[in-house]
């Protein structure tokens, strides 16, 4: 290659070592996020590996928790922590995005979390048994077999809504002055 009239060296085409690993592509991106001076390529990659696998084991410990340890709290908090690591990997704090696609606004996600546990706790009481009061329903499924549901799974998938979007709320306020004091830091140092 030639630049100017002369021949380009491996010197010219070599990367500062401090920016080696900075994403360079735009399938890498996760969303539109103005600051892109401090994110890596490989904490990119490792975000894109885990989030589906961490989202998949929560719904995994919200449909477990009524036959051993987890639940809509600890499923919630899991879920959570794949937003987080999704959003330290170089997310927007103007809310979640999903795949980049799917824009997830933190406030009515615990809108409908705490709407879906308290209509599931209150429904019992409408047909005269106890509030919070739970009932197994035997479901046969054609191929799979029968299942069993307990009523109370409704009440955890609200919880796990509920905690989801506090922890989107909690990114959302904290990235925006975390972004919005590295993009002071960038202009300065522009100037």
């Amino acid at each position: 290659m030639r630049k100017e009239g002369r021949a380009i060296s491996a010197e010219d085409t070599r990367v500062p070592w401090p920016r080696w690993d900075s994403p360079t592509e735009d399938w890498m991106l996760p969303g539109d996020c103005p600051v892109t001076s401090e994110r890596t390529l490989l904490l990119e990659l490792a975000a894109r590996i885990l989030f589906p696998a961490v989202l998949v084991f929560s719904l995994y410990l919200l449909l477990v928790g009524h036959y051993g340890p987890g639940g809509g709290f600890s499923g919630g908090l899991v879920a959570g922590l794949a937003f987080v690591l999704r959003h330290i990997a170089g997310g927007s704090s103007e809310g979640a995005e999903i795949g980049a696609r799917i824009r997830v606004r933190p406030p009515v996600v615990v809108g409908v979390g705490l709407c879906v546990a308290v209509v599931t706790a209150l429904v019992p009481a409408a047909f005269g048994a106890p509030v919070l009061s739970s009932t197994k329903v035997s479901v046969h499924v054609p191929l799979l077999g029968e299942f069993e549901i307990v009523s109370s799974l409704a009440l955890d998938v609200g919880v796990y809504l509920l905690i989801v979007g506090v922890v989107l709320d909690l990114l959302r306020s904290l990235g925006s002055g975390i972004e919005r004091d590295a993009l002071d830091a960038e202009s300065e140092a522009a100037s």
